[in-house]
C-alpha cells in the first residue's frame, strides 16, 4: 500500500469516528513526521476507544453493586491457635525454600516521576533514609543483596518503569553500578501508553505529530511483563513467583517467607498484604468479595455509608486497605496474556499538557485512562489476603510534606529501627511523649528481621540522646 493510501485510509477511518482533528497540521508537516503520526495513528485500536468514550468519558463516575458485595477476611499478622502456628510455620518453612531455590523475584513498579516530591528524575532516585540519606533504588538494591547471601541464591529484579524515565533510570543504576548487584540480574522493561482524551472524547496532541499518552497505570505491568520478554527470562531462570510492590514505599519486605508460604500452601495465584485503615476514607483500595473473588474497591468509589460502616466492636465492616503489595505466580501473567488479554480501565480527570486546535501549547482538563492490577485479583484462581502492620511495611512517599511524605517515610524507618532495637533489648531514648529521640536506620545487610538484632547485639552502641546511628 503507498503512503498516499495509507493516508486516505486512516483520513477515512478518523472522520467515522469524529477523530479526524489528528491530522489538522497535516500539510505543516515534512515527510518523516507525517509517517511517525501515521504509525502512531495506526496503533490505535479506535474500536475500543469508541468504547472508552462511551463507558468512561461518557459516564463519568463508578457506582459499584453494594448489594452484591461483602467484607474479605485475610490471615492475620499473628497466628492464633496452635492450627494456625502450624500452619504459619509450615509456611515460613515452605517460603525459605523458595527463596533459596531461586524461585521468587522483586518486581518494583518504578514509572513514577518526583514532581510531588520537589524532585526532579524518577521518584527511585529520590534520598529518603534517615541517617545515610540512601535513596529508595538503594534500600531496595541492599535489600534484594542481602537476601541473596542470606539464601546463598540469586534474586533477580524486574524493574518497569515509564517510557518517560527508562533511559534516566537506567543511567542511574548503571552510574552507581547496579548497588552492587549483578547486571544481568536486573532486567528493566517500560509500561505501556494509552492516549489522553478532552472531555468529549477527542484524542489529544502533544504537538502537531504526537498523539498526547499517558503511561497505562500499573496494571499495565501485567501485560508489559509478558511483552518486554520478562515472563520468558523468568521462565529461563526458573522463577515462579513475582514479589510485586511499588517505589515509593521505603519498608516494603520484597521477600517475606510467610507471604510467600501461605500464598502457595493456599494454591493462590495472586495475593495480597493489607493494613487496617485508618479511617473510613483513608485513600487506599478497599478488599472485599464479589462472588466468593477477593476485589479491591477504590476509595473514591465506595460509598460513604458503607465506607462509615462499623461492626459491634466499633471495628470497620471494610477495614482492609490494599497496600500495593502482592504475590503473582508467573503462570497467571501467562495465562492471562493468552488471549486478548486487557484490565478494566479507569478515568482519571487531569491537567494535561497538549496543543489546541490553532496549534498552540495549552493546559487544560482532560481525561487520562489507566488500569490498576488489583484488577486482577478477580481473575486468579484462589487469593490470599495477609494482614501487615503498618509501621513494619507501608511508608508510601507521596508528598514532600504531610500525610505520606518524605517526613512521614523518614520518621518510620527511624521507628521500626527503634521497635527492633528494643525488641531485642536495646535502650533507645525517647521524649516524654514516647517519640524517638534520635536518628535510626538499619541496613538489610544488618538486619532483614527483628530477630537477626539479637545475633548482633555487641555491634551496636550506646545510643544516646540526638544521636544518628546506622547499623551495617
Amino acid at each position: 500500500m503507498s503512503a498516499q493510501e495509507t493516508y486516505e485510509n486512516v483520513e477515512k477511518s478518523l472522520q467515522e469516528r469524529g477523530q479526524s482533528h489528528l491530522l489538522a497540521f497535516w500539510e505543516q508537516l515534512d515527510a518523516d513526521r507525517r509517517l511517525d503520526l501515521l504509525a502512531q495513528i495506526q496503533r490505535l485500536d479506535l474500536t475500543k476507544i469508541d468504547q472508552w468514550m462511551a463507558d468512561l468519558v461518557k459516564k463519568p463516575t463508578f457506582t459499584p453493586n453494594c448489594a452484591n458485595f461483602t467484607p474479605a477476611t485475610s490471615y492475620s499478622p499473628d497466628p492464633a491457635g496452635p492450627e494456625q502456628q502450624g500452619k504459619y510455620a509450615k509456611a515460613i518453612e515452605l517460603g525459605r525454600e523458595l527463596i533459596s531455590t531461586g524461585k521468587v523475584a522483586a518486581f518494583v513498579v518504578a514509572g513514577g516521576q518526583g514532581i510531588r516530591l520537589g524532585f526532579d528524575g524518577p521518584k527511585g532516585n529520590f534520598h529518603i533514609s534517615p541517617v545515610r540519606n540512601r535513596t529508595l533504588f538503594q534500600i531496595f538494591a541492599d535489600s534484594i543483596a542481602a537476601v541473596s547471601r542470606k539464601y546463598r541464591t540469586v534474586c533477580p529484579w524486574y524493574v518497569m518503569t515509564s517510557r518517560l524515565n527508562y533511559d534516566r533510570t537506567v543511567e542511574i543504576f548503571r552510574s552507581n553500578d547496579y548497588y552492587g548487584l549483578d547486571e544481568k540480574n536486573v532486567f528493566f522493561f517500560q509500561q505501556g501508553t494509552l492516549p489522553n482524551l478532552d472531555p468529549d472524547g477527542r484524542i489529544l496532541l502533544a504537538d502537531k505529530n504526537t498523539i498526547a499518552c499517558s503511561p497505562d497505570g500499573h496494571g499495565g505491568s501485567l501485560k508489559a511483563l509478558h511483552q518486554s520478554g520478562a515472563i520468558e527470562d523468568m521462565k529461563n531462570r526458573g522463577v515462579e513467583f513475582l514479589s510485586y510492590f511499588q517505589v515509593d514505599n521505603a519498608l516494603i519486605n520484597i521477600f517475606d517467607p510467610l507471604f510467600i508460604g501461605l500464598h502457595v500452601l493456599d494454591n493462590a495465584e495472586m495475593s495480597s498484604k493489607a493494613v487496617i485503615k485508618t479511617r473510613p476514607k483513608e485513600k487506599v483500595g478497599n478488599f472485599c468479595l464479589i462472588d466468593g473473588k477477593v476485589n479491591v474497591i477504590e476509595y473514591s468509589d465506595l460509598p460513604d455509608e458503607l465506607a462509615e460502616r462499623r461492626n459491634s466492636d466499633q471495628s470497620l465492616v471494610f477495614q482492609f486497605g490494599s497496600i500495593a503489595i502482592h504475590i503473582i505466580n508467573r503462570t497467571f501473567v501467562e495465562r492471562l496474556n493468552a488471549g486478548d488479554f486487557a484490565l478494566p480501565l479507569h478515568r482519571a480527570v487531569k491537567k494535561i499538557h497538549h496543543i489546541d486546535d490553532q496549534g498552540n501549547s495549552v493546559e487544560s482538563d482532560g481525561i487520562k485512562l489507566e488500569s490498576f492490577v488489583f484488577d486482577a485479583l478477580p481473575l486468579a484462581s484462589n487469593s490470599v489476603i495477609l494482614q501487615t502492620r503498618r509501621s513494619e511495611e507501608f511508608a508510601p512517599t507521596k508528598n514532600r510534606t504531610g500525610v505520606d511524605s518524605v517526613e512521614t517515610t523518614r520518621q518510620m524507618i527511624t521507628n521500626r529501627a527503634a521497635d527492633w532495637l528494643e525488641w531485642a533489648g536495646v535502650t533507645v531514648p525517647r521524649k516524654s511523649d514516647g517519640s524517638v529521640d534520635c536518628l535510626l536506620e538499619i541496613a538489610p545487610s544488618f538486619a532483614l528481621e527483628k530477630e537477626d538484632i539479637r545475633e548482633k547485639l555487641s555491634q551496636i552502641p550506646e545510643i544516646k540522646l540526638g544521636d544518628s546511628i546506622y547499623l551495617a
